[in-house]
């Protein structure tokens, strides 16, 4: 989505969701606000989501950016269920994935492989996650 299309009433809309029990969310919170203050619209799941209640959120609020924020390691399992449920619900060519968190780097080829487009860990800086999206953010009307 162009800086255009933003100014012109199409807002990125983010899902920012923490997944499973994962009870850290400081870092959830930041980006939240950090997509806030760069004009995105947000929405946070709060804490301990199941990946079911994840895909109803991300489907029901018509989201373009879902961000897993995960930090329990189990990434290899929360995030394949959550594409399969964006799947199912036939979003998940419409949105784009993006996982903040702990995900080491033997696993990260894998979930790029199920669907991830970018991975982004600790000290990812802020700048680069808002570009990213603001690039990679599907256009499409509302």
């Amino acid at each position: 989505m162009s800086a255009d299309q933003q100014t012109e009433g199409q807002r990125i809309r983010c899902l920012v969701a923490k997944v499973g029990l994962d009870g850290h969310d400081r870092g959830a919170h930041v980006i939240s606000r950090a997509f806030r203050d760069a004009g995105f619209e947000v929405i946070y799941s709060g804490l301990h989501r199941a990946p079911e209640e994840v895909v109803q959120a991300a489907v029901q609020e018509d989201v373009d950016v879902l961000g897993i924020s995960i930090l329990s390691g189990a990434h290899n399992t929360l995030v394949p269920q959550i594409l399969d449920g964006l799947k199912e619900y036939g979003a998940f060519e419409d949105t784009l994935v993006i996982v903040g968190g702990i995900v080491p780097d033997d696993d990260k080829a894998e979930l790029r492989d199920l669907g991830v487009a970018e991975i982004f860990g600790p000290g990812a800086s802020m700048d680069e996650m808002i570009e990213y999206v603001r690039e990679h953010a599907p256009d499409r009307e509302r």
